[in-house]
């Protein structure tokens, strides 16, 4: 439980510095430690299938497309003279979207006061769900793992989905990336 509250911990830390810094090769730095954070996290959490998607979109994939971008731009964030002289007012308009952030996490955490506890056998995704699947996975699907004729069979649209948007995301970068150089 203390790991689990340390990487928590660390990834607020690193998400309030990402958003703080003004260097952004900085940034993108701690942005990919905040990935390998979540990796361990949902690690932790057995949910290795998001971890591995984690690791590989969100600290390799992410992190090298935010340097590639970096070297196409400058690696410092520029304050202009009217960002400069409209301190006073540019951290009244912070307060707006720092107390919708607020307020959408206290609902989050409302939200989740009514799930059942985590690894509750009696939680009724365990109840039908997780029996179904251990049960009717072999004989529906001919599939001996269960992770695999879940995502292959059961979720298989959504699979494909999740795959057909990240290579879209891919090619597109790709395609930006490519562009012409600037003038």
């Amino acid at each position: 439980m203390l790991l689990k509250f340390t990487l928590l911990f660390f990834l607020v830390v690193c998400a309030a510095a990402a958003v703080r810094m003004k260097d952004l090769l900085g940034a993108v730095i701690m942005l990919c430690a905040y990935s390998l954070a979540m990796t361990l996290t949902w690690t932790l959490l057995n949910a290795v299938d998001v971890a591995l998607t984690e690791a590989a979109v969100g600290a390799g994939i992410v992190t090298v497309l935010l340097i590639a971008a970096l070297g196409r731009t400058g690696s410092a964030e520029d304050d202009s003279p009217q960002e400069q002289e409209a301190g006073a007012m540019a951290a009244a308009r912070r307060a707006l979207p720092l107390l919708a952030v607020l307020a959408t996490g206290a609902l989050l955490v409302y939200g989740t006061l009514d799930m059942p506890d985590y690894n509750d056998p009696a939680a009724p995704a365990n109840l039908h769900v997780a029996a179904t699947y251990i049960t009717g996975s072999v004989p529906e699907t001919g599939v001996v793992n269960f992770v695999t004729s879940i995502l292959a069979a059961y979720r298989g649209f959504d699979t494909f989905g999740e795959t057909a948007v990240i290579f879209t995301a891919a090619v597109c970068a790709g395609l930006i990336l490519a562009g012409r150089e600037r003038k």
